[in-house]
Formats: C-alpha cells, structure tokens, sequence
C-alpha cells in the first residue's frame, strides 16, 4: 500500500479504489492523459497507471523516469519502451480477478491485445470511473482554474485595443495565445474562435485572413490553461455602432444567458439549466438558430462532465465547474454568443469571468 502522502492525488487515488471494488475490478489499466494527471500529477507525454487494490504501478519510459519518480515516490516504476501492454501483462500476471481499462485512453488495437494476452482474465471496458471523480472540483482546482479565467479576462480586455479595420482573424487569434502566454500561462485552452461579420454565424469557425470591417459582430471564445486546467470564455463585440438587429440579438442572447445563470444551483441537471437558456430564444421563435448545447463542465479538459444539454438527466454538484453560453446564429448575417465560466457553491454559484457583458461598440 502506499504510504501516508499529503498530496490530494493520493487521496484520489483512494477514492479510486473504493470505486473499483464497486464495479468488481480488482485493477484499473489509467492511460487517459488527463486522468493519468489527475491522480498522479504526470504530465509527460508517455505514462501510464495501474491501480490495484494494494499496489501503484506506474509505466513510462527513460525520458520520463525522474518526472514521474517526482510524482509517484511510492509507486512501483516500470520503464515500458514502445510496448505498454506487454510490460501490463508481465505485472499483472494470470490472476482470475476482473481487469479494467480505459476505452478512451487506448485504441482498438492495443484493446484487443490485452483480451487475447490475458486468456481467461476478465478484461473488461471500465466505466468513466475517473471522469466521476473529477467532475467535483478541490480548491486547489477550482483556483486553478479561477486563475486561467483570470489571465483570459486580462488578455480580453487588452486585445479590444487591437479591433481596428484590416486586422484578419488569423492575427488576433495568434495575439491572444501569445498574451495568454506571456501572463503566465501555459497556453490556450483550445485554438481560440475569432470570427469577424457573417462568420460569426459558424459556432465553432476558424479563424482565417477574413479582415474586420466596420459594423462587424465580432466574437471571440478562447481560454487559457493553468496548471494543466482550463478556463474558457467567450464575449461578442461590435466594431463601430451597432445595428438595430444586431442589439435586439445580442440583448436577447444576454437575457438567455442570466437566466441560465439564475437557474445555475446545486442539484439542478444539466438538461434543466440547457433548458433555462434555451427557452428565452426559443419564445424569441429563434429556437432553431441555438444550434448546441448551452454549456459543458470543464477542468483538465475543455469539455468534461458534467454535461449541460438537453436531456442530461446528472444533478450538478457543489464543487463543479461549467460554462453557461446559449447563441444566436443567423448564416449571412452573424452570430452571437456569450459565455461565463461558474462554480457551483452550496449556496448558489461564483461567476469566474469577469469581462464586462455590455455591449461593446468600439
């Protein structure tokens, strides 16, 4: 077993297990990058854990033997060049108990590898068991993320000075993964959205040359990473006055929003928050130009549980991180979206983007 550490990741670690005795696994083969951080801290590029009910064992190879040595002082290290499932094979030997992987975390191939190389072992796809624990953040976690929003507020209100007519999506895009890294963070959670005009119409456009003119919508929904967690946000602005159109939608997408957030407690499903959001538009009779969900959870991942759309049935807890964003998306015309990255507290929730939500005409 492993020895009295303060580290959280232990007592996750801990957690996980109790969660396998659950589903009758004796051992859980963790080979998800974000889940293989989660519970050690490993953030290389090749690693591997393998949790059973009385041993750690952790595989990498040489290039990540003192990384991972750092993380793991108590864990069994196997140094497995180029061959995962052989070394897990030879550690786990043919024991009779139930034996879980990760679907997600390996391809299909090395799946089957493992079925045919343990003949007679239950060797089953596990459940999110790891995902189910990460959905409910600690405080480091949460100020981690708190942190991120922050740096992406920052970033926002710097590159508002740089909306002038001629600049092309593609260079403010690389603005804002440039700024995000010079205050400090990792990166950019994901490839930042800036959509200028008519394409602000694609939810999830990529920039290119597309140059800003004047009356443009412009959107932008970026994030940064800190500590390996993600924020996420996003804002829609007009360059120049704004039309009367473009104000009637964007009023109506920010009273879709608060109303999101108004709804945003513990216990409500993520389908009766989606349907907050969605409702408002939907009276406007512009349900149908709200073409995805109204949020998502989020944390080492951009989008991780829980999930916010209709139908999702899960109770969202204290401790959770999700994003409130609904949209107005009209081809020719543009789109609009805003978003807020939320903690939920037992009490209510705390908005972690600060960037203002009035409606900016530079």
């Amino acid at each position: 077993m492993e020895a009295d550490d303060p580290d959280p990741r232990r007592e996750r670690r801990q957690a996980l297990r109790a969660l396998l005795a659950q589903a009758d696994l004796a051992a859980l083969l963790v080979t998800k990058p974000a889940n293989v951080r989660y519970l050690t801290g490993f953030a290389g590029s090749y690693g591997a854990l393998l949790l059973l009910h009385d041993r750690t064992v952790f595989f990498t190879d040489r290039r990540y033997e003192r990384h991972a040595a750092g993380h793991l002082a108590e864990a069994e290290l196997v140094m497995a060049p180029g061959d995962l499932i052989r070394a897990v094979v030879g550690v786990l030997g043919p024991v009779d108990e139930g034996f879980g992987f990760e679907p997600a975390g390996l391809t299909w191939g090395d799946g089957q590898r493992l079925l045919l190389s343990l003949p007679g072992r239950p060797v089953v796809p596990a459940p999110p068991l790891v995902e189910e624990l990460r959905e409910v953040k600690d405080d480091s976690e949460v100020a981690s993320v708190a942190e991120a929003a922050r740096l992406g507020t920052e970033v926002f209100d710097e590159v508002l000075g740089m909306l002038r007519p001629g600049v092309t999506e593609r260079e403010l895009a690389v603005e804002l993964e440039l700024r995000l890294r010079r205050r400090g963070a990792e990166g950019a959670a994901f490839d930042p959205i800036v959509a200028f005009g008519e394409q602000s119409a694609e939810p999830h456009h990529r920039p290119n040359d597309r140059p800003l003119g004047r009356g443009d919508l412009v959107k932008l929904d970026f994030g940064a990473r800190v500590d390996g967690y993600c924020s996420d946000m996003t804002r829609t602005v007009v360059l120049g006055r704004a039309s009367e159109r473009q104000r009637e939608l964007y009023e109506l997408v920010r009273r879709a929003q608060a109303a999101g957030l108004a709804a945003l407690r513990p216990g409500i499903s993520g389908g009766a928050l989606d349907r907050a959001c969605r409702e408002v538009i939907a009276q406007a009779g512009l349900g149908g130009a709200f073409s995805h969900p109204s949020g998502h959870g989020i944390g080492l991942e951009v989008h991780e549980a829980p999930k916010v759309r209709a139908g999702a049935n899960g109770r969202i807890s204290p401790g959770t991180l999700v994003t409130v964003e609904p949209g107005v998306y009209l081809p020719g015309f543009g789109g609009i979206r805003i978003e807020d990255l939320a903690v939920v507290r037992p009490g209510g929730h705390d908005v972690l983007t600060t960037a203002t939500k009035e409606l900016l005409e530079l």
